[in-house]
């Protein structure tokens, strides 16, 4: 009777062992990657697969056929904000990420569908933008499949696919600047007045510059030992011709700068000082 109930416990032991998973490293690990752009973000989650020494493009992944773009689980975008994909706008929100490649040209699709993982599930009706992208070269092979946010500008970046000694590239912008001048007009009907962002956003977007120097001009009355925002009112000077007024801000702003130990913003009215003397 004692030999019977060691067996069966030998047995239950072996059997909860084997009922266990074997915790190991994934063969494609998930990325999930996210990047704030514009006003808002996109969000990327995808399965990274190796070469491993195979032949990629054309064997391992079929030329002309529909890609879900990595491995295993399907790949999906999650834009924040409306963008313009091509000539097309694109609503806030998830898609699916697919690809037909080819050796010269991709035609990246962002779909509706957020599911697929093979061709047979894939809805051409479901698309809501193809782009065609140029197949590009690279001297080194990649050897982990990537996707990434790429050339982030305030209102542009590249959604960037890469693998083997292939990328391509999907152009996204957003429309920034009406939301931004919505933003300031409706601000400086308050009591808080941003000032000098404001100032700042009319200064680089090459807006109404006698508008951002008296905005400056009100900034600088707030914050009189603000040393980076007189740098910024002696750039505005520069750009309006003031020659004179600039350099005597730039000085100003260089001996604040000095005496709060800033050597960046010395360096950076030295540099203005010395266009302005030109």
């Amino acid at each position: 009777m004692k030999k019977l109930f060691l067996a069966m416990m030998a047995v239950a032991f072996l059997t909860t062992t084997e009922a266990q998973s074997l915790n190991t490293p994934q063969p494609s690990p998930t990325q999930t990657l996210k990047q704030n752009f514009g006003l808002s973000t996109i969000e990327l989650s995808y399965s990274r697969p190796g070469m491993k020494g195979r032949k990629i493009f054309g064997d391992l992944v079929p030329y002309n056929k529909v890609w879900r773009t990595g491995a295993n689980s399907a790949t999906t975008v999650t834009f924040g904000d409306d963008v313009t994909i091509g000539e097309t706008k694109v609503k806030a929100g998830k898609y699916g990420l697919l690809t037909i490649p080819d050796k010269n040209s991709w035609t990246i699709i962002i779909s509706k569908q957020t599911d697929v993982t093979s061709p047979a599930d894939y809805k051409q009706d479901e698309d809501v933008v193809r782009v065609q992208s140029k197949a590009l070269s690279t001297n080194e092979s990649i050897e982990t499949f990537t996707i990434e946010v790429a050339n982030i500008k305030p209102t542009t970046c590249d959604i960037q696919i890469g693998w083997d000694k292939t990328y391509v590239l999907l152009p996204v912008s957003t429309d920034v600047d009406s939301k931004i001048m919505s933003q300031i007009d409706q601000m400086m009907n308050k009591d808080t007045r941003p000032y000098g962002a404001a100032a700042l956003y009319y200064m680089e977007n090459n807006k109404d510059l006698n508008q951002s120097l008296a905005w400056y001009d009100k900034a600088v009355e707030q914050q009189p030992k603000a040393f980076w925002l007189q740098y910024q009112r002696a750039t505005c000077l520069a750009k309006l011709g003031k020659k004179a007024e600039a350099k005597a801000a730039a000085e100003k702003s260089k001996a604040m700068a000095a005496e709060a130990k800033n050597d960046d913003y010395v360096k950076l009215n030295e540099k203005l000082l010395a266009e302005l003397n030109k």
